[in-house]
């Protein structure tokens, strides 16, 4: 019975079969007892035995699955996928407007064969064909919902407007995708990637701190966390600028209703009439407001500008924060802060003057000198195009093989990095030979 009942995912449609199952059992051993026994009032034995049975099976059938459902999601969303390495083609079957900057992405597989599941807090890279640009543009997006079972994708992507005062042209990927493409559209993208990620099976209260569009990855971590271990504290701090601007605020709220553990806090720091009741401080998130809100020992990830989250940062340490509690997600240049669990692939050697290169696939020996920049810069100057997108050592998208000698890294690397393989956009060469597989 036990094994039937794990086969269902649905916790409402297990605990009606195992209260069913219970029930027939209830009534045939009470039938036989009744029939033995010389038992004054037979009817209320029956009855209170099959509502006892009854009970018991419903309970049986949720326990039964809520563990079931950790341990199976847990394993497939630590499970790489074997057959799916590469670009593969996605159709946006979905396109909704959240906030004034921000637009999802629901992708499917275009071929409708399975994707694997991720962990919660990692991102999707995908290319976009973009007139005008000598070469498909490289770009990674956080995953922004945690759907069981894994049936599609959803990215939630910011319009990026040009900086103010500077002559620099807006966010060309992301103005593409707001503006060209709708439903129906194909996109290539790779598996899941990313180690900012929440492990649903610590016991440990998570705080989850964003602000703007560093939001996406802190709905997958709640989603997750608040389907597949419930008890676990959560408090979910989000700063926008007001109403306009705060994408999900009813989807969050949602799973409020639904989790009694889980702590939401919205804070608005340019406050509108209309906003009234849709926020619970005004101002900006920032350490003084998480360590009013939480007052024990926990887990606490970060997502946004780079400034918002140097701030807490810096706040959360002042106040006792141990660094390997932080882990963090920074869209845009690297963090100056880091967490020591981001630091272990790191050399703090300096360069050589100069170094022969050479890109095996490509078939060229090269020789780099001191100030000719990063090993992708480098090869981009010598006409080779090699894959990249963030160009900060966050999304390990210009990740390559290194088949011989050693590269040195001028920032921290954030991104998952494979045995054997370096990230060209920060690294230069260490040694006088390197031999790199592109």
């Amino acid at each position: 019975m036990l094994a039937s009942l794990r086969q269902i995912e649905n916790p409402i449609l297990r605990s009606v079969t195992g209260a069913s199952a219970a029930f027939a059992i209830a009534t045939i051993v009470s039938g036989a007892v009744v029939g033995l026994v010389n038992v004054k009032d037979k009817a209320k034995l029956g009855v209170y035995a099959s509502l006892l049975g009854t009970g018991c099976g419903a309970l049986v059938g949720l326990v039964t699955g809520r563990k079931v459902s950790i341990q199976e999601s847990t394993a497939r969303s630590t499970a790489t996928s074997k057959t799916w390495q590469d670009w593969r083609n996605f159709v946006v079957v979905r396109k909704v407007k959240e906030s004034e900057e921000i637009t999802s992405f629901y992708l499917k597989p275009e071929d409708n064969s399975e994707i694997p599941s991720f962990q919660p807090g990692q991102f999707l890279t995908i290319k976009l064909d973009i007139p005008g640009q000598a070469k498909p543009v490289i770009r990674t997006y956080s995953l922004s919902d945690f759907p069981e079972p894994c049936e599609y994708y959803r990215l939630s992507i910011k319009r990026e407007p040009a900086p103010q005062g500077l002559e620099v042209q807006p966010g060309i990927a992301s103005n593409f995708m707001h503006d060209r493409i709708h439903e129906g559209a194909v996109i290539s993208a790779k598996p899941p990637r990313g180690n900012f990620v929440l492990d649903v099976n610590q016991s440990l209260p998570a705080v989850l701190i964003s602000n703007g569009v560093g939001i996406t990855p802190m709905l997958s971590m709640v989603k997750a966390c608040s389907r597949l271990n419930p008890n676990r504290q959560i408090w979910f701090l989000h700063g926008a600028r007001d109403g306009r601007f705060h994408a999900f605020r009813d989807e969050v709220l949602a799973i409020a209703q639904q989790n009694p553990n889980l702590h939401v806090h919205f804070c608005y720091s340019r406050l509108r009439v209309e906003d009234e009741g849709n926020y619970h401080s005004i101002g900006y998130v920032d350490a003084a407001l998480v360590r009013s809100l939480v007052q024990q020992e926990a887990e606490y990830f970060l997502c946004g500008s780079p400034p918002f989250m140097e701030s807490i940062m810096a706040g959360l340490k002042e106040s006792g924060v141990a660094s390997s509690s932080i882990l963090f997600e920074s869209f845009g240049k690297p963090m100056k802060a880091t967490s020591e669990r981001q630091l272990s692939v790191v050399s703090g050697d300096e360069e050589v003057a100069a170094a022969e290169i050479i890109f095996a696939k490509s078939g060229k020996t090269l020789t780099w000198h001191e100030g000719e920049g990063t090993i992708l810069e480098f090869a981009e100057a010598n006409d080779l195009d090699p894959a990249y997108s963030c160009r900060a050592g966050i999304c390990g998208t210009c990740q390559c093989n290194i088949q011989a000698g050693e590269v040195t890294y001028q920032e921290p690397p954030t991104a998952e990095i494979d045995e054997g393989a370096v990230l060209i956009c920060i690294s230069k060469p260490k040694t006088a030979r390197v031999v790199l597989d592109l």
